[in-house]
């Protein structure tokens, strides 16, 4: 575990948004208008500015230069956006995730999802603590508008840490919110599990690999803040009647 302040952020927005059909054949669905007309994904990044953290490296694949021409440098939000290309964004989301471990300089980063809409507290909570090592935000109590049947499910030891993850478990404790904080272990272990299996790994897939291989995953309970995850229409219109 390490003792420092956290510096650097990263938000996953390469995915082609298919689940969204029509909407998405020319917009990138973290550019869809949720709240006044402004895109989701300004969610996770005012999230992360409201906590300090400045530096936010954007993972983009599907409909790349469309990002970078709505966001631009992130100045206009007070933060400064570093695009990284992922080509293989068709793949599982830890290969976007692996695509900034050079630009993280092993350095630990808070992950945040760009279709995610989250409550700014989310990054606070997570950052409250100065020990820092590989942990989760996960919520307890699952209330309307989150599709649990679809969500990543989380079943926790008794000290809080995860024993497993995934869409498939039937025995769960909590939901995982997309919010992470990760640290170089997470990376390494990407990485060799990248040349193993592909393309096809999920973030969940690195978290069950380094738990089997004995490394603790820590989760962090943001229960009391809102947070909804994007991935078809109904979704979408249940963000923007909320005014997320």
């Amino acid at each position: 575990m390490i003792k420092r302040r956290i510096n650097k952020a990263v938000i996953l927005a390469a995915g082609d948004g298919d689940r969204m059909g029509e909407l998405t054949r020319n917009l990138p669905k973290v550019l869809l208008p949720i709240h006044k007309g402004e895109p989701m994904m300004l969610s996770p990044i005012r999230a992360l500015a409201a906590a300090g953290i400045k530096n936010i490296a954007v993972v983009v694949g599907y409909l790349a230069n469309e990002i970078k021409r709505n966001l631009g440098d992130g100045s206009q939000y007070g933060v400064n956006l570093h695009y990284v290309e992922n080509p293989d964004y068709l793949g599982g989301n830890a290969i976007s995730a692996l695509k900034v471990k050079s630009w993280s300089a092993c350095e630990p980063v808070v992950l945040c999802m760009g279709d995610h809409i989250i409550q700014t507290e989310i990054v606070q909570r997570l950052l409250s603590t100065d020990i820092i090592t590989d942990t989760l935000c996960v919520e307890y109590q699952p209330i309307f508008g989150h599709d649990v049947e679809e969500a990543t499910k989380v079943a926790l030891f008794e000290d809080g840490s995860i024993r497993d993850i995934g869409k498939e478990l039937v025995q769960w404790n909590a939901l995982d919110t997309g919010v992470f904080l990760l640290t170089e272990k997470f990376f390494k272990t990407a990485e060799a599990l990248a040349q193993v299996h592909g393309m096809s790994i999920e973030i969940s897939d690195v978290i069950r690999f380094m738990i089997a291989k004995g490394h603790r995953f820590n989760t962090c309970d943001v229960s009391e803040y809102s947070w909804m995850d994007i991935d078809i229409k109904e979704e979408l219109e249940l963000a923007r009647s909320k005014g997320q």
